[in-house]
């Protein structure tokens, strides 16, 4: 049997979006992320990960200082009683530096670490879903069968004109929460 999944960008879905965040101590909770991702668990859905880290291609911090602040992130939703199951990143970007400059298959809108996680969590695209807050999140969990959730976090409202333009049928939430909450109107129906 397939699982229902929830695919979740990281940074201005999870968190506060803060240009390369890398440090534990600005780490931030974008509003209502525990609670929505509560509702999404009581309704039966699994959670994992997939980012993509310009960060450590562009030299601003390092692979380790991404598992640093990545393993916080997890400790600290587990405590929460919020299970990732686990985190995909790109650490690559065309403009980066050393072995990190390169086109990869990997950095969204590509469907690499998707099709990773599709497969190693046998996870069911046709009731799963992708949330971000840029269509470059969203574009990947459309091309593989996934419904996708732009959230208004992060860098969302900016991106609301472009799902149109890159042929995205999203629903559009304030938060994870406000998904979370559509998800249990539906299923109460």
């Amino acid at each position: 049997m397939k699982n229902k999944f929830i695919l979740l960008d990281r940074d201005g879905v999870i968190n506060v979006e803060k240009n390369y965040l890398h440090r534990i101590e600005e780490f931030e909770y974008e509003k209502n992320v525990v609670s929505g991702l509560a509702k999404l668990r009581d309704l039966g859905y699994k959670f994992v990960i997939i980012t993509n880290q310009a960060g450590i291609a562009k030299g601003f911090y390092s692979e380790e200082d991404y598992f640093k602040l990545q393993k916080f992130i997890e400790e600290d939703l587990r405590k929460k009683g919020i299970k990732i199951e686990k985190s995909y990143f790109c650490p690559h970007h065309p403009d980066g530096i050393g072995k990190y400059k390169k086109n990869c298959e990997c950095r969204k809108p590509n469907t690499k670490n998707f099709e990773l996680a599709i497969k190693e969590f046998e996870i069911d695209e046709k009731i799963s879903f992708m949330i971000g807050d840029r269509v470059t999140d969203l574009i990947p969990g459309q091309k593989l069968g996934m419904k996708t959730v732009l959230v208004k976090t992060g860098y969302g409202v900016k991106n609301i004109s472009k799902l149109k333009e890159n042929g995205l049928d999203s629903i559009v939430a304030d938060d994870i929460l406000e998904f979370a909450n559509l998800i249990e109107e539906g299923e109460n129906q």
